[in-house]
This record gives structure tokens, sequence and C-alpha cells, in this order.
């Protein structure tokens, strides 16, 4: 018996399509060029993105700025309901305004995609709605990769991740040490869950009738049309706060909810005191409170319940930043106010 000549094999066999990511790169160029901004500088050999920093000589001492996150798994109903063009607004909401927090001007954003297979229509989906929310944001999106996963991932599966600069200057910068008792505290309305509390949604929806179909009472969408709704950005309004008065701080309400990010805009001698009184919580959270009898400390623990960034201002500009967000259509409260204590934010 002779040893068989060896097979022949590939890339593409390997499940890896460079063609169609190039496709894919062609597809995005146009929306992404509407992202930039006059700081980008060209680099023709294409692996990595420029930004002109002489900007900078204009400030005493400029702050970068830097943050990373993801979409967590509201990539998996996007991939359900075949829905791609949204996603990207809430990478750059999850990444941009953690920057604005701290009251950083957001520069430039890069992306990263891992998929099971590279369909180039809908990649390009996914950065397109990326650029266009940095251009929102104001800030341009410099670069970007995406990796094929064969056999890690489905054909249908990808992820989404972002990082993100700004500047800001030092003697600027917003924070805990900048609150003091008597600050009024302002919320920001969500435009939905946003990007955080997916994995309970999912199980919510695995676990009883609700249906991503179906439009519940109370919503006059569909639930998957619901779910899918972008994450608001805030940048813009953030620094145009900043810019027209006394801000203490920001809290961007991800994660862990309303009162664990505020707290961590306190300093350790200052408690924020929340109303519930103040707002309604939007309906959707109803629909998947009740559908999964989720107690209320999990909804506060897990939701921003209507509420997507919330402002500590001096007592005398509370009135004044609610006016300038209503001319930017950004709907507002007074949610609350600061008072002596030990750091921690509480509803009531």
């Amino acid at each position: 018996m002779t040893d068989k000549e060896p097979m022949s094999t590939s890339y593409a066999a390997a499940g890896v399509d460079i063609a169609a990511g190039e496709r894919a790169v062609e597809l995005m160029k146009a929306r992404v060029a509407k992202s930039r901004r006059p700081e980008v500088v060209d680099d023709a050999s294409g692996f990595a993105g420029l930004f002109d920093a002489s900007a900078f000589l204009r400030y005493e001492r400029p702050l970068l700025a830097t943050s990373t996150d993801g979409v967590g798994t509201k990539v998996d109903l996007a991939r359900r309901l075949g829905v791609y063009d949204t996603i990207g607004h809430d990478l750059v909401g999850m990444v941009i305004d953690d920057l604005a927090v701290c009251g950083a001007e957001p520069l430039f954003m890069t992306d990263y995609i891992a998929c099971g297979k590279v369909v180039p229509e809908r990649i390009a989906d996914i950065v397109g709605g990326i650029a266009d929310a940095c251009a929102l944001a104001g800030c341009a999106l410099v670069g970007g990769e995406t990796a094929e996963h064969p056999g890690l991932l489905e054909p249908d599966e990808f992820d989404i991740a972002g990082a993100g600069t700004g500047v800001v200057e030092a003697g600027a910068l917003l924070g805990p040490d900048r609150v003091r008792p008597g600050d009024v505290v302002l919320a920001l309305a969500s435009s939905g869950i946003h990007s955080n509390g997916y994995s309970l949604v999912r199980h919510i929806i695995a676990t009883t009738d609700l249906s991503l179909d179906a439009t519940p009472a109370d919503l006059s969408r569909t639930l998957g049309e619901e779910l899918l709704t972008p994450t608001r950005i805030y940048a813009k309004d953030c620094l145009a706060l900043t810019n027209a008065g006394p801000v203490r701080a920001f809290a961007h309400i991800t994660g862990g909810g309303l009162t664990a990010n505020l707290a961590r805009s306190l300093p350790p001698t200052a408690d924020a005191v929340l109303h519930r009184s103040s707002w309604t919580v939007p309906p959707l959270f109803e629909v998947l409170r009740a559908a999964g009898r989720v107690p209320t400390e999990e909804m506060d623990k897990t939701f921003n319940l209507g509420v997507g960034m919330a402002a500590i201002v001096a007592p005398d500009y509370a009135d004044e930043a609610l006016r300038l967000l209503a001319a930017r259509n950004v709907p507002s409260w007074t949610l609350g106010e600061i008072t002596e204590g030990t750091g921690t934010a509480t509803l009531t």
C-alpha cells in the first residue's frame, strides 16, 4: 500500500473568505467617511488610524481619556431578528458616553467585529451604524478590524467591541471631588434598555410566553423592536451642559443600575437622594418585570429604568440646564439632590 498524496487546502477551505472581507470594506467606506473629523490623517498603509494632535496645543494641560466596551448579549437579539444597522449605535453609546462622564470631548474610536462568517452586507450595516453614531457623538471612526472565526462561531454569530479616546482640560475634569451637599441631580431619559441587562431579558423571554414578534399590551411596537431601540448618545449634550454652566459630575447609567453608577460619582462625604416619584418608568420595563416576576431590587440593579445619564449640577444652574436639555430634545427632569452622607445613592 502506498501513502496517499496529501490533499491541498486553502484559507477559504478553512472557512475564511478574504474576498468577502474586502467587499465589506468597500461597502462601508462611504458611511465611515461621514464620521471624519478635520484632525483625521490618512494612513496610506491602512494599518493604523492617525489623528493630528497639534490641536492639543491650545490646552494648558490636556488629559487623554480612553474607554472600551461592547454591547453584551444584545447582539444575540440583533442576530435573531436580522437587524444589524442599529447595534453600532449601542456600541458608540457604551464607549463614548463613558468619556463624557469626566467632561472629555470624544475624538476618535476604533471597532472590532468577530464573526463566524463574513457576510459583506451584514458587516457593512454594523460598521455603518457605528460610523453614523460616531458622527452623532462628534468623534471620528478611524479604524477597525473584522475577524472571521469559523469553527468558533456559527456562521450567523458575531460580537462587537470598541475603544474610544477623548481629551479634557485638567482643570475642567469632572468628578466626585466637585460634588457638594445642596447640588441637584438631573435625569436624562434613556431611549430604552440601552445595552445592559440583556442576559436577564433573554432569560425572561426563554422562560415565559413573551414573543419577540408580538406586541404586548401598553407597547406600540413589537417586543423585538422595543428591545433593539438603539442607545441614546449623550456626548454632545453633556458637553453642551458643561460649556453652559457649573456641572459637577455625570454618571452613565449602565450595568448596576441607577444607584450603583451614581454612587461612583459621589465623594465619601455626600449622598444622592433620588425620588422614584419624579418619573414614570417606561412600560417596557414593566412588561419585563411582570412577565419574569422580577423583584424591584433586581430591576433596580439590572436596568436603567428610563434614566440613561445623570448630571449633578450646582443648584442655581439646575433650571437653566433643564431648559438647555429641552432645547436639545433630551427629556430630562430633577431626579434628586445631594446631601451630607457617606458616598451612597438611594431611591426613595
